[in-house]
């Protein structure tokens, strides 16, 4: 069920030492279906151990490096970009019902994006020259999407992206809306925008309004900070001078990105003449 609008931005975790975790979502403690996203830094030397259970998990190493032990495989010394504004991702795709450990080689931070599903798929590690970058829009409202897990990825549900949007930009625009199963037009997906801002004091702004305004709301969102899509338009702006980045986790009624746009909106990607050459703003 859709979430009362004060529930829809969540915050950061009060952390007292250097580890644990930073945020921590599950579909009881929000209302989806689906999705569970948690964000954990680790020390260099610590290791964290879990199960997939009922999920499949895809796990971005946010910056830091780290190895991995599970019943479905081994993965040593993986990642390698200090932060996310430091170079292309490596993901691990761990399949259901799964025992696995992290190793911290380095002082990390990773996501964990976890959704749930019945089906079990090969585990594989998405390293970053196997990502595809793709430059998206066009003037301001350019943007870079690193296409982590796509549609075509092996897993049943979990699609995931990173999108990086040059500071004064608009991003995931024209508005477009994904909550009404109606393919190959539109699938429903319950969605998260996990943001980080590239200086501590910056921000981006996200709107959310369903087409008969049931739900309006405007939300000023820093670094750290998620914000729950369980309906309607959601365009974002990312603060001028301040870089925003957010990674996105879906699932819902298909494996597919298909959305429509705000037909009030959507008559601008017409204007579009050329691309903003900041963008690239992160490459492998």
């Amino acid at each position: 069920m859709p979430q009362p609008i004060t529930e829809l931005l969540i915050k950061l975790i009060t952390q007292n030492g250097a580890s644990g975790d930073s945020l921590l979502i599950t579909p009881e403690s929000v209302g989806f279906q689906y999705l569970t996203f948690r964000v954990r830094r680790l020390i260099k030397g610590e290791r964290f151990a879990a199960q997939t259970d009922i999920n499949e998990l895809g796990m971005v190493v946010l910056g830091g490096r780290c190895s991995v032990e599970s019943s479905a495989g081994s993965w040593s010394n993986f990642g390698g970009r200090a932060h996310v504004f430091d170079g292309l991702p490596y993901v691990l795709y761990l399949p259901i019902q799964t025992s696995f450990t992290v190793i911290a080689e380095t002082d990390c931070e990773i996501a964990f994006c976890l959704c749930r599903a019945e089906e079990q798929y090969p585990a594989h590690l998405v390293t970053p020259e196997q990502v595809e970058v793709e430059i998206r829009g066009g003037a301001n409202a350019t943007r870079q999407i690193n296409h982590i897990l796509k549609p075509e990825f092996p897993a049943q549900r979990l699609l995931m992206v990173e999108v990086y949007t040059p500071g004064g930009n608009w991003s995931s625009y024209p508005p477009h809306k994904h909550d009404v199963h109606h393919p190959p037009e539109e699938v429903d997906l319950e969605e998260i925008y996990y943001y980080k801002i590239d200086r501590p004091e910056g921000y981006a702004i996200q709107k959310i309004y369903t087409p008969d305004r049931r739900l309006d709301l405007t939300l000023t969102v820093r670094d750290g900070e998620l914000v729950l899509i369980p309906e309607g338009y959601h365009p974002v702006v990312a603060a001028h001078g301040y870089n925003a980045y957010y990674l996105n986790a879906l699932a819902g009624s298909a494996r597919s990105m298909a959305a429509s746009d705000d037909p009030d909106y959507a008559w601008v990607r017409q204007t579009w003449k050329e691309k903003d050459p900041r963008v690239p703003l992160v490459k492998g």
